[in-house]
């Protein structure tokens, strides 16, 4: 072998990896992959289970109102308490989640404790007229009309978002808007009766209104919230979210005792339960598993707030009142009149436009911080950047 051949041959072995270290690199690379690949598996099992638990808390909240009411339940306000006194029910949750949601970013500034409580004063006041207002809407209206209704909640929270937190209304928002204001306008000329509960018109009248006002409400309480977390909080980890739900949720069924107490409502609670046709068990039962489905609801809500954002957490929630309507014919008997299907295409259509404008908006959104598929961020840090950006 000449000279030139021999160092030919050694330079090129000298570009030729170490079969031990290059073996070494793929099998550090392939644990890495597993390792993705396990997380995010065990991430969208929570995703999918917080979903379940949104809209079957949701769902199954609904219907036990529908049944108190026609069961012989007459009290407004007791129907909000229960919407709201279940809250302890998260504290394990809560405490339990607090290590898995724990977050190494802390900002050195603290909210004084004064603008904190004003914070949570201001949502439970909101909060607890929301609840009361959904009460009456519940009261008059057939389950299936009062859930097609509470879908405008979502253009309500776009329409609050775009003035409150710079939400930009792009082409695809604003033919949301359009098509869930029309779903909702097309049930006020909804002339059915109820076969549940015989109400006059100027009582539907009242429903629908008081409906409206609460979705309206709603997307209000949502879009302060999001300006609370930015501007006053100045943080949004699980510990603020969790004190924020557990803090309002006191304030606003101190609001709902009061109201119960002061209409008088509380006097005919015996007589009420006496009367009530399945049964004083079945009273009792009916109001504790309300409030506890209700608290599965915000269980769901506040996952998936961490694993996406609070607009698909939302979103999962206007999803779910679509399944109220179909249980509502089979259980209450509901008329599922051409109108009410006409309100429920262009409620799913809607609703459809918007997570799709959210996609495209978080899509865009990683691409401009360079984050790729294999990246975790901290979510409650993601969505606050997200808010600044906008």
């Amino acid at each position: 072998m000449t000279a030139d051949q021999e160092l030919q041959v050694i330079v090129q072995q000298g570009k030729e990896p170490n079969p031990t270290v290059q073996d070494e690199r793929n099998s550090v690379s392939s644990s890495q992959t597993e390792v993705s690949r396990s997380d995010t598996y065990k991430r969208w099992l929570r995703v999918s289970l917080y979903t379940f638990f949104v809209i079957s808390g949701q769902t199954v909240a609904t219907i036990l109102g529908r049944l108190y009411y026609d069961n012989g339940g007459n009290s407004k306000w007791l129907a909000t308490v229960v919407q709201l006194v279940g809250f302890p029910v998260l504290l394990p949750y809560y405490l339990l989640s607090i290590k898995t949601h724990a977050t190494t970013h802390r900002d050195g500034k603290r909210t004084s404790p004064r603008n904190r409580v004003l914070v949570y004063i201001v949502l439970g006041l909101l909060v607890g007229a929301d609840c009361y207002l959904y009460s009456i809407g519940l009261l008059y209206l057939p389950v299936s009309t009062y859930s097609l209704i509470c879908a405008s909640q979502l253009a309500f929270n776009a329409f609050f978002s775009y003035f409150l937190n710079s939400q930009k209304l792009t082409p695809i928002i604003l033919n949301s808007l359009f098509l869930l204001t029309i779903s909702s306008t097309l049930l006020a000329f909804n002339n059915e009766e109820s076969t549940s509960t015989k109400v006059t018109k100027g009582e539907y009248v009242k429903g629908f209104i008081c409906t409206v006002a609460a979705s309206g409400g709603y997307g209000l309480v949502l879009s302060l919230q999001q300006l609370a977390f930015l501007k006053v909080l100045k943080r949004q980890t699980f510990s603020e979210v969790m004190d924020m739900i557990i803090y309002v949720s006191l304030v606003a069924s101190g609001v709902s005792v009061v109201g119960l107490f002061a209409s008088s409502e509380w006097n005919t609670l015996s007589s009420e339960m006496e009367n009530y046709k399945l049964g004083k068990v079945s009273y009792i039962m009916n109001l504790v598993w309300t409030a506890v489905t209700w608290q599965v609801f915000s269980i769901g809500g506040t996952g998936l707030i961490f694993e996406l954002s609070s607009l698909f957490s939302n979103a999962i929630s206007v999803l779910g009142l679509p399944v109220v309507p179909i249980l509502a014919v089979i259980i209450f008997h509901d008329k599922m009149n051409g109108l009410k299907v006409i309100s429920m295409i262009l409620a799913i259509w809607g609703f459809t436009s918007y997570v799709y404008q959210q996609y495209l908006d978080d899509k865009n959104l990683k691409k401009s911080h360079g984050i790729t598929t294999t990246e975790s961020p901290d979510p409650p840090e993601a969505e606050e950047t997200s808010w600044q950006s906008k």
